[in-house]
């Protein structure tokens, strides 16, 4: 199985894995025996479970725990522990099964619940602030570049626009930084380009939203630019990569993030500067070069 890119989804497989091998040493059995009494051939698949090799699923831990007798205390224990890990990388192969618009209704909760959510983004506008046609836009793009074989785009984007009623929950709170860069990034149609900038404009009128951008030339003290993120209630740091989806929740690593999001929102303008630049930016598209 290949690694995981993240050293902590790697290191919570390690954690699992010392949590069952010390269940095997408790219970007095050898790496051999355990094997021959789970049914295995061989006694390496043991070593490299312990260690973290391999990805260890609920069926494993299952087998483990009734070969060595556990509890269904402890099992349900190292169950949950299990699923935890599991959830901590997903390639998008593994999440786009179902289609697009299931992907998108399985994320549809954690948006009802959080109470204050931090979203940063280098290169593209953030899901809860597109309008209807750049989701389309990128959902496509999406569905081409990650070898989607169902073509549900219209669905998907319905269920992504209904995800963006969350925005009108008064308990909640939705902060937003972004690189002026994603101002000028334009992979879609002249046209959707100045509906998403105008757009912006107005989504900065919602009591509950909170639009920083970090101007290209300001002075970032030392602030460098690192990857997007979105953190739910400083407790789960969300990351999207070209090959899966990453989730963070060692507290060490989450405050990690939030470190970083003080700085970011150190070098952020807001108000009337964010809208000056969202409004520069919408100028230039219908200069000579219409923008891009």
């Amino acid at each position: 199985m290949n690694s995981s890119p993240s050293s902590s989804a790697q290191a919570a497989r390690v954690r699992l894995g010392a949590r069952l091998r010390a269940l095997r040493q408790e219970r007095g059995l050898t790496g051999r025996a355990f094997a021959a009494g789970a049914g295995w051939r061989s006694a390496a698949n043991v070593t490299k479970i312990e260690k973290g090799q391999y990805a260890i699923t609920a069926d494993t831990v299952r087998l483990w725990c009734q070969v060595c007798g556990a509890s269904a205390k402890l099992t349900a224990e190292l169950l949950a522990e299990q699923a935890n890990v599991a959830d901590a990388w997903a390639t998008h192969m593994e999440l786009n099964q179902g289609g697009l618009k299931a992907r998108q209704e399985r994320l549809r909760g954690i948006y009802w619940t959080v109470a204050v959510q931090r979203v940063y983004q280098t290169r593209v506008f953030p899901g809860l602030l597109q309008t209807a046609d750049m989701i389309a836009f990128y959902l496509d793009r999406v569905r081409i570049d990650q070898h989607v074989e169902i073509d549900d785009v219209a669905e998907a984007v319905a269920a992504r626009l209904a995800r963006q009623e969350c925005l009108k929950r008064p308990d909640a709170r939705w902060l937003f930084i972004l690189e002026e860069d994603v101002l000028w990034y334009r992979p879609g149609s002249l046209e959707a380009h100045r509906g998403q900038l105008q757009h912006l404009l107005e989504m900065m009128r919602r009591p509950t939203v909170f639009l920083g951008i970090i101007p290209r030339g300001i002075d970032r003290r030392g602030v460098i630019t690192g990857e997007s993120f979105t953190m739910d209630d400083a407790s789960l740091v969300s990351i999207e990569l070209t090959s899966g989806h990453l989730n963070i929740t060692a507290p060490p690593e989450v405050r990690l993030y939030l470190e970083m999001w003080a700085r970011l929102e150190s070098i952020a303008v807001y108000g009337q500067q964010a809208r000056a630049l969202i409004l520069e930016a919408l100028r230039a598209l219908d200069g000579p070069d219409d923008g891009g």
